[in-house]
């Protein structure tokens, strides 16, 4: 049985060594507070509503390498695929806030949706507002008529631009910022496809496995089981199905105007990668669906699986203004 190889130290130290890596990645412009695994940038300006994600490690550059102006500002970092504590986000939060309160945005999941919530009860005792927002951009992970129970995956990047951009650069109070990161999370959806599984750090079997000739449609970034598992076919007949499945979710149009996000899971090579982009530019122009603008590479991984996923978010007037704004983090510039 084929087992998983990592370049690693210690498989039970992974967190600290990509929080370390981080602060070197960053030259300056991270700041590190160790004791509680947590990060925040040096970017962060004294008349700002603040924004604090966290997750588990294992998904980077998701969810630290998204500080920087036009990103996030604070990020608690969990154990790999594990949700980061109430300790941690409440000690990044105390450090970065300024007083015009605090977004929380993060993934949909329930550890990390128990722990954000213990933190904001606790930060509210102590005089601290808070509002949160779960990326629920996952179309497999739930119909749409469950929308909020649905997992927050890659989709979440386009979340992190537009409240970055919105409280950073045009200083939109908690509220303004609450409601257009809310409508532009109800404007993202993505699906994904494995080829291959993954595996944790301390572990020597995959999280699932595939047949050689097998893939699964829909698969989470955890490993969570998709829609379903088919035989191995051409790389435009897996993207076709995959943008019938997003365009008819939202739904996506003939003249929207959208962002395209092509996500590397992990281990697929550019070459595939942009195969793929190649068809999801097609299906998309013969919808007559516009695409303002298309980004490629690895933002939201799982390990060492193999596979890809594809986001699109819908634009208005505002979402678009929002998006044009500056971002330089470690996971995304423009």
């Amino acid at each position: 049985m084929r087992k998983p190889k990592k370049l690693l130290n210690d498989p039970n130290n992974v967190r600290q060594e990509v929080m370390q890596g981080l602060i070197y990645a960053y030259q300056g412009k991270l700041t590190a507070i160790p004791e509680h695994c947590a990060v925040y940038g040096s970017h962060i300006a004294s008349d700002q509503v603040v924004i604090v994600s966290g997750g588990g490690s294992g998904h980077e550059p998701t969810f630290a390498g998204f500080i920087g102006k036009g990103g996030i500002d604070g990020c608690a970092l969990g154990e790999v695929f594990t949700s980061p504590s109430p300790d941690q986000i409440i000690e990044v939060t105390k450090t970065i806030e300024k007083g015009k309160g605090v977004l929380f945005l993060y993934g949909n999941y329930s550890g990390d949706g128990m722990n954000f919530d213990i933190s904001a009860e606790i930060l509210a005792e102590n005089n601290i507002t808070t509002k949160t927002i779960r990326a629920t951009d996952d179309i497999a992970s739930a119909p749409l008529s469950k929308i909020s129970d649905r997992r927050g995956v890659a989709g979440i990047m386009f979340l992190y631009k537009i409240a970055g951009a919105a409280a950073q650069f045009e200083k939109y109070d908690l509220d303004n910022l609450y409601q257009v990161v809310s409508k532009a999370n109800n404007n993202v959806r993505t699906i994904g496809v494995a080829l291959d599984g993954c595996a944790l750090p301390q572990s020597n079997k995959f999280n699932f496995e595939l047949k050689d000739n097998e893939i699964e449609i829909g698969i989470g970034i955890h490993g969570e089981a998709g829609l379903r598992r088919q035989e191995m076919t051409s790389s435009d007949e897996v993207v076709k199905d995959m943008i019938n499945r997003l365009c008819d979710d939202l739904p996506f149009e003939k003249n929207d105007r959208v962002c395209v996000l092509i996500n590397n899971l992990g281990t697929l090579s550019n070459t595939e990668l942009l195969i793929i982009t190649r068809k999801v530019g097609i299906e998309l122009d013969t919808r007559g669906i516009i695409s303002h603008d298309v980004v490629v590479g690895h933002f939201c991984t799982s390990l060492e699986m193999s596979g890809f996923s594809i986001t699109l978010m819908k634009l208005d007037e505002e979402l678009q203004y929002l998006y044009d704004l500056p971002c330089k983090t470690l996971g995304w510039r423009n």
